[in-house]
């Protein structure tokens, strides 16, 4: 099987992490025994028109069995170019999103299958329509964690490899401050009352952010709104405590296990929860057998799936 893989989640300087978890699904896949070309492009809406043309001519000079975009706006590109049969991912922002939003639900009637990576993409959310979900065109296509990457690593050997204080008090805020929807201000708000640093993703490039993780005594998800929240999974890879609100896949994920939390916030039971973790030494929860859920091999192993299911219908060749 051939497969072209379009999408914008394109690290740059200012975000060297973004779209690792796209790179993460290509590489399980390409061990499961499909052939995959990837065609990645800048964020930002000069590098649409260009999308198209490169898209466009990779298609004449080659054959796919099928396309699989991630992200509506790199969905559209694709669409524009004539790939078919089309797989879109869409990760939540682009379904969220006051302009994005309403182009990837049009562009889901160009699809031979619309996947969002939770089920949640598919329902309305605070006045928000979902995605359409057309019978038998849609699917709920995670990318999952790669686990042989986020792993426990003793706390005090990721502090080292940082250059952080060893007996410093960290809690990790994993977003870019500046996305307005992650609510920085609540992580920076239950920091303080707990008496903590708070450490802030956003400029972590992929292969540092397990070292940033297991460095911390926990995972602050302060979200309005998650597509899924892989990050999430992250933490548990490397039994790290995770204090989330109830978005994306944080109420499946994180029930039951004892020092987590998946809740509406609350700036006082948090900053109290927080703070418990911030003074045991090493701080663990048992997560990672939980993380095995949402792995990448096993997530890669959907996607296969849906792959198949689409090629076996004869309307879609």
């Amino acid at each position: 099987m051939r497969v072209l893989v379009v999408t914008n989640l394109t690290p740059d300087e200012a975000a060297p992490g973004r779209g690792a978890f796209v790179r993460d699904q290509i590489e399980a896949l390409r061990r499961a025994g499909v052939e995959i070309e990837l065609y990645s492009f800048p964020v930002g809406r000069p590098a649409y028109p260009r999308a198209v043309a490169r898209i466009r001519r990779i298609l004449r000079r080659q054959s796919f069995d099928l396309v699989h975009a991630h992200y509506g706006l790199a969905g559209w590109c694709a669409a524009l170019a004539g790939a078919r049969p089309l797989v879109v991912t869409f990760h939540g922002t682009d379904v969220r999103h006051r302009v994005a939003g309403p182009l990837s639900r049009r562009l889901v009637r160009r699809t031979e299958l619309a996947a969002g990576v939770s089920r949640g993409l598919f329902e309305p959310d605070a006045g928000r329509p979902g995605l359409p979900q057309p019978p038998g065109r849609s699917a709920v296509l995670p990318c999952g964690v790669d686990l042989e990457r986020f792993r426990p690593v003793h706390r005090a050997e990721a502090r080292a490899r940082l250059g952080l204080d060893p007996d410093g008090r960290y809690l990790l805020f994993p977003a870019a401050p500046g996305r307005a929807e992650k609510r920085h201000d609540r992580a920076a708000e239950v920091a303080r009352l707990a008496g903590a640093e708070l450490l802030v993703g956003g400029g972590i490039a992929a292969d540092g952010m397990p070292d940033w993780v297991n460095a911390a005594s926990a995972v602050l998800i302060t979200s309005e709104y998650e597509g899924f929240g892989l990050v999430a999974v992250e933490a548990l890879g490397c039994d790290v405590p995770v204090l989330s609100t109830p978005v994306g896949i944080a109420p499946t994920l994180l029930a039951g296990i004892d020092g987590c939390l998946a809740a509406p916030f609350e700036v006082g039971g948090w900053s109290a929860l927080a703070r418990a973790h911030l003074d045991v030494a090493e701080a663990r929860v048992a997560g990672r057998s939980r993380a095995a859920w949402f792995g990448t091999e096993s997530m890669a192993e959907r996607v296969l799936v849906a792959y198949r299911e689409l090629l076996d219908d004869p309307s879609n060749t």
